[in-house]
């Protein structure tokens, strides 16, 4: 466990406050075969249930009774033949009493108390889930198919388990900084292997090996590739090319499921070309504004389209763009560039709390998702900030040819699109730079003990070394 019992109590406690009445249903992960049932992927806890008992065993559930206050761990002990492969563990009753969950019963018991609720007329509260088995768990108890779960899901639970997670403790902010300091080394080993002839997967692989060595895991599937215009562009086997960038974007997640995420940039030729340079020092002067911008009260919205003005601005210096700054981002047109949202929330997963439904989690009764706009629909966070908050840096510009081809075919924002010129950059690839804020009382502060080079004159500095 990474904090102390109380800890977890008052968590719970704060939850079941919130909640008000009816039966919480917390329902931990179970081990996922790869191929055949003995041969699993590493064992990944549900991050709602590990925060709120902090307990990593698979094949748990948490039940909280928010009207009579009881706590229930359930889960089954293993059997001698589980102790022979894998080694003796703690009871259910032993990591109740850990967790200070007054009782504990096996997962037998789950049905029969849910569904003693279910007969009084109470509500049983559970989140979204998002593992094929959980769903067909969640079946045999309710009665509710699959497909409508997420859909019935509990609105209540939700906002509850998202207004706890979202505000990091100063333990917690430590642990992402552990992770942080994996992901330097992991970034800092791509900027150095970067170089001609050097495949994607074996950049990749090392960053994943570089992860595994700590015990811990890449916090999600590494995006390593020359063409930074994929927004997921996963490593392939291809050689790195010598007058091309390769982008790089990952992170690390501690045993307790804290993570990191940074993209750097780095010319696989060792040094800029003039025209590459001019697009990263569009990026980087977006990333920096929002770092100056960013505070309590400040709407992620607002930093998204400051960020975006800053693109535009440079975009248009380098005739790439023409026309009134206002407009363009009234018609979206930045968004043939600058394709994504700024940025997500961070924490216990990469993408904070995605699972439980980003309308949820990145927006408010305030700020609500755009979805009729290209690029504005991919926002995954517009509400305002608060202390405490981790929020990703993550502006970036991309030439994406099919993107060009549909626009300039259809003249979509042609008054504000120079396409003769945007044609010239179709195999440019793309530019974006990331970073990890911590939102404070007045401001941010940049996450990690270390910063992974990022101004390009360091860059190329750091890769002759």
């Amino acid at each position: 466990m990474l904090f102390d019992k109380q800890t977890y109590v008052e968590r719970r406690a704060k939850l079941r406050q919130r909640v008000g009445s009816g039966l919480i249903l917390l329902l931990g992960n179970n081990d996922a075969p790869m191929n055949y049932p003995a041969n699993a992927y590493k064992f990944r806890q549900d991050s709602s249930f590990l925060y709120f008992t902090g307990q990593h065993r698979e094949g748990l559930a948490l039940l909280i009774d928010a009207d009579s206050n009881e706590e229930w761990l359930l889960g089954d002990d293993i059997s001698l033949d589980d102790i022979v492969w894998f080694g003796a563990v703690d009871s259910v009753a032993d990591l109740a009493a850990q967790s200070g969950i007054a009782h504990s019963a096996p997962m037998s018991k789950l049905t029969e108390m849910t569904e003693k609720v279910q007969k009084q007329g109470r509500t049983l509260h559970f989140l979204p889930p998002y593992r094929h088995d959980t769903m067909i768990q969640l079946m045999d108890l309710t009665g509710i198919h699959p497909h409508d779960q997420r859909a019935k899901a509990s609105l209540e639970l939700i906002h509850a388990v998202i207004d706890q997670r979202a505000t990091k403790s100063a333990a917690e902010v430590a642990e992402i900084e552990r992770a942080m300091d994996i992901g330097y080394e992991m970034h800092t080993t791509a900027m150095r292997l970067c170089r001609e002839g050097v495949t994607e997967q074996h950049i990749a692989g090392t960053l994943a090996g570089i992860a595994q060595s700590r015990g811990c895991i890449t916090s999600f599937q590494t995006i390593l590739s020359m063409h930074g215009e994929i927004q997921h562009g996963y490593p392939s086997p291809r050689p790195l090319e010598a007058g091309r960038l390769m982008l790089c974007d990952a992170g690390a997640e501690t045993n307790e499921n804290y993570c990191s995420d940074n993209t750097r940039v780095t010319p696989i030729s060792g040094k800029f070309t003039q025209r590459q340079r001019d697009i990263y020092q569009a990026v980087l002067a977006a990333h920096d504004h929002v770092v100056e911008i960013a505070r309590p009260g400040l709407k992620w919205w607002d930093a998204h389209f400051a960020a975006a003005r800053v693109i535009t601005e440079h975009l248009k210096d380098l005739g790439l763009m023409r026309g009134n700054t206002d407009d363009i981002l009234a018609n979206g047109a930045h968004a043939m560039f600058f394709v994504h949202g700024l940025g997500h929330m961070m924490g216990m997963d990469v993408h904070d709390m995605e699972g439980l439904g980003q309308i949820y989690v990145g927006f408010d009764d305030e700020v609500r998702p755009r979805l009729d706009q290209f690029g504005t629909n991919c926002l995954r966070c517009g509400r305002r900030l608060q202390e405490g908050f981790v929020m990703t840096d993550e502006p970036g510009i991309y030439f994406i040819p099919a993107l060009i081809d549909e626009w300039r075919g259809k003249g979509i924002n042609k008054e504000y699109i120079n396409f003769d010129l945007v044609n010239t950059y179709r195999d440019f690839g793309g530019i974006r730079l990331e970073d990890d804020l911590l939102i404070t009382a007045d401001g941010c502060r940049y996450l990690g003990d270390k910063r992974i080079p990022i101004k390009p004159d360091d860059v190329e500095a750091y890769i002759a070394r």
